[in-house]
């Protein structure tokens, strides 16, 4: 049987590929074990969709256009970015990922509301709501208990 994969955000690997050319590493010994047991296929949708590093922080308003502080449009970037991380998923048969919170793209509980005000609202990013609707298990880096019993759930079956 061929072990399951979990897709990552680039960042979380560190990865320097977030808006302001940084990545936000985390330290956890789930994430070890799954380095070690070669189960992470990392991706970043922005860069994906075809945006540079660095690039103008974007948010998304009425929950479905997503633009820069100056008003561009990058919803087709962005779509494009999650239809590109979708296939990277089916690809590899994955059906977990954990993915950057508050992000435009993979925010999975929390999402920037759109005023550039650093207010934070119950949302979605765009590759996030892609994934759960193909049926991937979307988990925030401060969600790894969580993502690590499920993976544990559906490996035993």
């Amino acid at each position: 049987m061929q072990q399951a994969k979990i897709l990552i955000s680039a960042c979380l690997l560190g990865d320097p590929v977030r808006y302001d050319a940084k990545s936000k590493p985390i330290k956890s010994s789930i994430i070890q074990t799954w380095i070690r047991e070669n189960r992470l296929i990392k991706a970043c949708p922005e860069t994906l969709g075809g945006l540079a590093t660095p690039r103008p922080a974007a948010e998304i308003n009425n929950d479905i256009i997503v633009t820069t502080r100056s008003g561009v449009n990058l919803s087709h970037e962005f779509r494009l970015g999650a239809d590109a991380t979708l296939s990277v998923c089916l690809e590899h048969n994955i059906s977990i990922a954990i993915l950057a919170e508050s992000s435009p793209s993979c925010g999975s509980s929390f999402i920037y509301d759109g005023s550039f005000q650093k207010k934070k609202i119950k949302g979605e990013g765009i590759t996030t709501q892609l994934l759960r609707q193909h049926g991937i298990l979307a988990f925030s880096q401060f969600e790894l208990e969580d993502a690590q019993a499920t993976l544990l759930a559906l490996t035993s079956r």
